[in-house]
């Protein structure tokens, strides 16, 4: 699954109406974001498991994939990553109850 905010982080722009697909595919085809594929790629790699759930969104004006994996041990985390360039920004486990 692939959300997006139509909010493009500009104070005084009008927002974005177009479905939150054709945004994302309009990134993704002028470079601005690397592709969900490899995203998924460079998850994968240190984060193995099953994927539940990817999002994209903008979080304090940076654009962001939200990746959700249930790990081979079962465990749930979530792995954020700059969508411009696939750096992992933060990994969460969210079965942690703390």
């Amino acid at each position: 699954m692939l959300l997006c905010t139509a909010s493009q982080g500009q104070p005084d722009a009008q927002p974005d109406t177009r479905p939150d697909a054709q945004i994302a595919r309009d990134a993704v085809a002028r470079g601005a974001f690397l592709p969900m594929e490899r995203i998924l790629t460079i998850v994968s790699r240190d984060h193995p498991g099953e994927l539940v759930e990817i999002e994209l969104e903008q979080e304090d004006g940076v654009w962001e994939y939200e990746v959700e994996i249930v790990t081979p041990q079962g465990r749930l985390i979530e792995v954020r990553l700059q969508a411009a360039t696939g750096r992992i920004l933060r990994v969460e486990d969210k079965d942690d109850t703390d």
